[in-house]
């Protein structure tokens, strides 16, 4: 905040200076929260400015919007959220942003300074809020000071900006929000720049993989803020490259070194286990990414270079021969700088034909297990090419997993991989079109999934937020009956009622439609408006059948 925003203010509340801190300092445009009792002197410091305010229908559905919010813009979402219900709420929203390393910061109320802890029955208490959410923040801070408010606010967004992100959490004992504080004269927000590798670590890394005759990359969500960087350093080695699913689109679309992320099919483990130098750059090497089969097969042989802003992540999950502690895009700017020119490798094969081998090999477009979605996909690219694709988990989403390839980064993420929660897929990107206006955004839900936030349907009616719902109506948890299949154990509990879509789309003011083939998924798309929602039911045994018929004509 500068000192013209706030001459005519020497002193304020706590929650008025909240508000400004979050817009004049730290350019928060947009909030998620429900209103309560507890946390209405905090809507008093919002009246008057431009921070929009979304109110979603659960706290859940709040900290899944900010994550949308969080991935498609890059900018940390930010929640307003009240005391002891609002928060074990948003709890599982927060672990989802912590497993993917999401910045979100979730301001929250809590009791009396002068009743914490004492277990008296208050409205709304917990024995230690702060002790409950710890688990799933960075760090989780109790304000007893309203002066100290600045520099609480300044070390979230340093958590943000200069070290691994993730969901931070701060909460204002509700005796606070009328405290009187006094203005500082001026309050800049610090420019951080993030961790640079030792240059020693970084010229052993080149040597490394100039001697290499077969190199691959793995390059994860960390890489999303650099993609010219990543693209050039991917040329520039001519290395096969497995582009984790946050980092999806890094590349752009189709690029003929990009594998995807594919690594827990057969053909790209071999390729994996034969290369002799590997570089991996912003990514945990996680099971959900490496070795979504839970086999344990995904195995790397060779030189193992690792690039992560967290140390610890350099040692785990795979033997790292090389870690470098830094920000992947400066990491990835300052090794493109000691290849100034294309590798040239003699008398070995060109990593852009074991790319293109590899993926021959792969054959997704004709592999039983996502034939259904190839032409899901393929309406939805030729339809809307540049929409952002938020997913739930769900059938669709684990074959789009595989088969999606993206113009740019933050244009594909869902959450099937790391804490792997259901009910994301709708209000996350509610968040996403919030942040990205300008792009159509589609959210991939199942009958199963969506039901844990179709509440917020109404949210996206109110907002009038022009997202496509794609539906996949296969009529319970289909991939939990298969492992029960699989593991010879009884279906139960899977094959649950669905309500009619339609007629709840109805109810809430969204058009919607059922369809059952590409051809009707077309005409849906085409007649989509920028004035709401609009929801496509897909039924899944109609449209599996419309498939199979479509592939004996051709």
């Amino acid at each position: 905040m500068n000192a013209d925003a706030m001459r005519n203010h020497s002193t304020m509340t706590c929650a008025e200076l909240l508000i400004r801190l979050l817009r004049e300092t730290y350019g928060v445009r947009t909030l998620f929260g429900i209103p309560g009792v507890h946390t209405v002197e905090l809507y008093r410091g919002l009246e008057g400015s431009d921070v929009q305010h979304i109110t979603p229908r659960h706290e859940q559905g709040a900290g899944f919007m900010a994550d949308g919010y969080a991935r498609a813009s890059g900018q940390p979402g930010v929640c307003l959220i009240i005391t002891g219900p609002g928060m074990t709420n948003i709890a599982t929203a927060m672990g989802q942003a912590l497993a993917d390393s999401i910045p979100m910061l979730v301001i929250s109320s809590v009791n009396r300074r002068d009743t914490l802890g004492l277990g008296q029955g208050r409205l709304h208490e917990l024995p230690s809020q702060q002790q409950m959410i710890s688990g799933v923040a960075r760090f989780s801070h109790t304000l007893l000071d309203a002066n100290t408010l600045p520099d609480v606010l300044a070390r979230a967004f340093a958590v943000f900006s200069g070290a691994r992100p993730g969901p931070v959490h701060i909460e204002i004992p509700i005796d606070l929000f009328n405290a009187p504080v006094k203005v500082p004269d001026s309050w800049q927000a610090p420019t951080l720049y993030r961790a640079a590798p030792d240059p020693e670590g970084l010229a052993e890394a080149a040597r490394l993989l100039k001697a290499a005759k077969q190199p691959l990359l793995l390059l994860g969500g960390g890489c999303v803020a650099a993609p010219e960087a990543a693209r050039a350093l991917v040329e520039r080695l001519d290395a096969p490259t497995v582009t984790t699913i946050n980092a999806k689109g890094l590349l752009g679309r189709d690029h003929p070194l990009d594998l995807g992320a594919n690594a827990a099919l057969p053909a790209v483990r071999e390729l994996a286990a034969s290369a002799d130098v590997i570089l991996a750059v912003g990514t945990e090497l996680g099971e959900t990414d490496y070795d979504v089969v839970f086999d344990g097969g995904f195995h790397l042989n060779g030189k193992l270079i690792r690039i992560d802003l967290d140390p610890e992540q350099l040692v785990r999950n795979q033997h790292t021969t090389l870690g470098l502690v830094g920000d992947a895009g400066r990491c990835l700017a300052l090794l493109l700088a000691h290849f100034p020119e294309p590798l040239q490798r003699h008398g070995v094969e060109r990593g852009v034909e074991r790319t293109a081998t590899t993926l021959g090999a792969l054959n997704l477009v004709n592999d039983p297990a996502f034939s259904d979605f190839v032409p899901l996909y393929k309406t939805l690219a030729d339809h809307l090419p540049e929409a952002i694709l938020v997913g739930d988990s769900t059938a669709p989403v684990y074959a789009g997993n595989h088969l999606v390839s993206q113009p740019a980064p933050r244009r594909y993420f869902n959450a099937s991989t790391g804490y792997g929660t259901l009910g994301y897929g709708l209000p996350a990107a509610l968040g996403a079109q919030l942040a990205r206006a300008d792009l159509p955004v589609v959210a991939l839900v199942g009958d199963g999934g969506v039901m844990f936030t179709l509440a917020e349907l109404a949210t996206a009616v109110e907002e009038r937020l022009p997202v496509v719902i794609v539906l996949w109506h296969n009529a319970g948890y289909e991939e939990i009956r298969r492992y029960m299949d699989a593991n010879g154990v009884a279906r139960l509990g899977v094959d649950i009622k669905a309500p009619n879509f339609l007629t709840l789309a109805e109810g809430f003011g969204c058009p919607s439609v059922r369809v059952e083939s590409p051809e009707e998924l077309a005409n849906s798309l085409a007649k989509r408006v920028s004035s709401g929602p609009l929801l496509i039911e897909i039924d899944a045994a109609a449209w599996q059948r419309a498939c199979r018929i479509s592939d004996q004509d051709t």
